[in-house]
């Protein structure tokens, strides 16, 4: 997948705490584009029309006993077709020794190799993972992120109308803050957004006439939480005498971010209205309708069975 979002490949190195068993020239300088990971298969008997020299390769036990199998003149020539591409490193699994082969054509097209003692599967599922976390399309939004019986709820709004003292309420009612005024939001997989907040301000949030507080020092560590996925957008917005607000939800609203359509309800603020309760309330219903329940249909089912019934009684009294 393409991204506008790169990583050093020291940087990967350093997490997955890998082996530099070669380090090619430029290394510090390395990045890596692109959240697929590659064993090559294929590519070891010659087949490169769709290789993507872009991805990290990675060679498992099942690579090393396929080339087990070869004479030293032919893993030469596998390793000599794989390394004259331009990739970012050769990763190799299990602790496994590299051919000499493979080091030698390393040296030839100055290439990295890198070496890991994780099995193959399970480290390629936390790289990609990994990778999938620094490359994700992204982008902040003015908002509080807050999660809530375990639904990420995403509060948006103008400026003033209430958004981080109820954020606040929220944290005293036992809810965990994400992100106060900046929330970056991560498309990570299919309809999938998380959010967080930038390390600059995680943990603090902005109270007007009271100033900058720190959620973690004084509410504890059970408070905040580094990240969480944005289930719901509920918006504030000033009330508005005359407006239509929605009073059955049969609506569904959604928001669109980052392409994908994220539940959504529009709340009007005025004096008197417990906002924290309203929007724990909210967030209960939305996991309600994610598990199939949706009380607003089951009311309207219950209120038109009624008036069948009646209407009928009333023809059979005819």
């Amino acid at each position: 997948m393409e991204s506008q979002y790169k990583v050093k490949l020291s940087q990967l190195v350093q997490e997955y705490d890998l082996e530099i068993l070669r380090k090619a020239r430029g290394y510090e300088k390395r990045e890596v584009e692109t959240q697929d990971v590659n064993r090559p298969a294929l590519e070891l008997i010659g087949y490169f029309d769709y290789f993507d020299p872009m991805r990290l390769q990675m060679l498992g036990k099942v690579e090393k006993t396929f080339l087990d199998g070869f004479s030293s003149r032919e893993r030469q020539e596998s390793f000599e077709k794989l390394m004259a591409q331009d990739i970012p490193a050769l990763i190799i699994c299990r602790g496994m020794e590299p051919f000499q082969e493979c080091m030698e054509m390393a040296e030839k097209y100055d290439r990295t190799v890198l070496r890991t003692q994780e099995t193959t599967t399970a480290f390629m599922g936390a790289l990609i993972t990994g990778l999938r976390n620094h490359l994700a399309p992204r982008i902040t939004r003015h908002g509080v992120l807050v999660e809530i019986y375990g639904e990420g709820v995403l509060i948006l709004g103008e400026s003033g109308v209430g958004k981080s003292e109820t954020a606040i309420e929220l944290i005293k009612r036992g809810h965990r803050l994400i992100a106060d005024d900046a929330v970056e939001i991560k498309h990570m997989g299919v309809n999938q957004l998380v959010g967080n907040a930038p390390e600059l301000i995680r943990h603090y949030m902005e109270l007007r006439g009271i100033g900058v507080v720190d959620v973690r020092r004084l509410f504890g560590v059970s408070s905040i939480k580094d990240s969480a996925s944005i289930d719901l957008v509920v918006n504030l917005e000033p009330w508005r005498d005359g407006a239509v607000y929605d009073r059955l939800g049969l609506e569904e609203l959604h928001s669109n971010i980052l392409e994908v359509d994220v539940p959504s309800v529009t709340i009007p603020v005025k004096p008197g209205r417990n906002l924290a309760v309203i929007i724990e309330v909210a967030a209960m219903n939305n996991r309600h309708k994610r598990m199939g329940y949706n009380a607003a249909q089951a009311f309207t089912d219950q209120i038109n069975k009624h008036f069948e019934e009646t209407l009928a009684q009333q023809e059979e009294g005819e």
